[in-house]
């Protein structure tokens, strides 16, 4: 309960913030913020604290009060404050005292005979009865709404999902329930869809048009971000179950889709934390992502795409073509092939196993695929990131990423990525 009513509220509000913003330095921006949301003991703000030499008397008015406290405590115990040396005593002979009564208070506590079962005071038990799982604690079935939908909105719904990563965990019956479950809502410039502070119910996906974000920060709205056809938003408060982050304002006409909280927990929360944990979890075991801390390598992770190549053989990269993806074996292996000299038969230069990388290349010196790339077993399993998203989340491992570029300059070499 400490932890529901206390630590969450503020982490979760904290994780917000940070999402928000975005730092370059988190770990600042964090203390920055707990100390602004600091109060002193009395509840004064900050700025409205007493001076230094008042602080000091009541902070020493506050011990000697704990000190006659403690005195009182020991007494009732019947303890001298002479013979403890360590706060570890008074746990053992209150122990000792405890265990004496038990059997004493385990008598004079009765429940009382009008209570249900399911709300009386619990006592330590050796084992634990299956009947404490009745009806009541049984969660009941959820059924998704349904918003009949043309088959064109389906597509273009889909489209839009493809982009955000909260999507990509969803099988496809899961994603085909998730997007009848959308309901189309039109909006006016100037419309405020979410409010700063406000519980979140739903979360929304642009069709068409835009909006603005904007957020609190000494008492005027500062515009935080925009939002255009394809993004979502509200997202936030429903992955972490707290207040509404910001304002989101409509900047013209338009069109959004909007999903309730109810279907997003029990179809898309669950399945997003699995998916961010699992591909997080992978990454950590990359050399390239070593020197990534944890909230960068959270964020690669949720950019990434899962790719399955069933077939050996297939072809993932052509020499020659404009590169657009950057990608990771998962499962399976790759080979790359290479003509040096245009018309000779392609030659191996290496085999990209689990770990390994591809792709790269193409987008840091925007030149034309290096090599051909094949799958050389069955049940390929790729991550894959866009052009647009690389340029802006690699960029603290672009230099290894150049500094190996020579890989590819000499056939036949074993280990990792064009």
């Amino acid at each position: 309960m400490y932890i529901q009513e206390k630590v969450n509220p503020v982490l979760e509000a904290l994780v917000t913030a940070v999402l928000l913003e975005r730092p370059d330095d988190p770990s600042f921006f964090m203390l920055r913020w707990l100390c602004e949301q600091t109060k002193s003991l009395d509840g004064a703000e900050q700025g409205q604290r007493t001076s230094t030499a008042e602080e000091i008397e009541t902070v020493q008015a506050e011990i000697k009060r704990l000190q006659e406290r403690k005195s009182e405590l020991l007494a009732i115990l019947g303890i001298e404050d002479s013979s403890l040396g360590s706060g570890m005593d008074i746990k053992s002979e209150r122990s000792t005292k405890a265990n004496d009564e038990s059997e004493e208070d385990e008598d004079e506590d009765e429940e009382p005979e009008d209570l249900p079962e399911n709300l009386r005071p619990m006592k330590p038990r050796q084992s634990v009865s299956a009947e404490a799982y009745g009806a009541w604690n049984q969660k009941a079935a959820f059924v998704p709404p349904v918003y009949e939908k043309t088959a064109d909105q389906k597509e273009r719904i889909e489209k839009c999902l493809a982009s955000n990563f909260l999507f990509h965990a969803l099988e496809k019956k899961d994603l085909a329930t998730i997007i009848l479950a959308f309901q189309e809502k039109a909006v006016e410039p100037g419309e405020t869809v979410i409010q700063e502070g406000d519980d979140g119910q739903s979360m929304f996906l642009i069709e068409e048009g835009s909006a603005e974000c904007f957020k609190k920060q000494n008492d005027e709205q500062k515009l935080v971000k925009t939002c255009s056809a394809g993004d979502i938003f509200g997202e936030l408060a429903l992955l972490y179950n707290c207040p509404r982050a910001a304002t989101v304002i409509c900047k013209e006409k338009g069109t959004l889709w909007e999903l309730d909280r109810e279907t997003f927990n029990n179809i898309v929360k669950d399945a997003a934390a699995e998916r961010r944990e699992t591909l997080s979890h992978f990454l950590k075991e990359v050399p390239l992502f070593s020197s990534i801390d944890e909230y960068e390598l959270m964020t690669i992770a949720d950019a990434m795409k899962v790719v399955l190549i069933e077939e050996e053989g297939t072809e993932v990269i052509k020499q020659g073509d404009i590169g657009d993806c950057f990608f990771i074996v998962m499962e399976g292996e790759c080979v790359a092939m290479k003509a040096f000299v245009d018309g000779q038969e392609p030659q191996k230069v290496m085999t990209h196993k689990v770990g390994d990388y591809f792709g790269e290349l193409s987008l840091i010196s925007n030149a034309p695929r290096a090599a051909s790339i094949v799958t050389s077993s069955s049940n390929v399993q790729l991550m894959s990131m866009d052009r647009k998203t690389f340029k802006r989340l690699m960029g603290p491992i672009v230099d290894i990423l150049q500094r190996e570029a020579v890989r590819y300059d000499t056939p036949c070499q074993s280990s990792s990525g064009v």
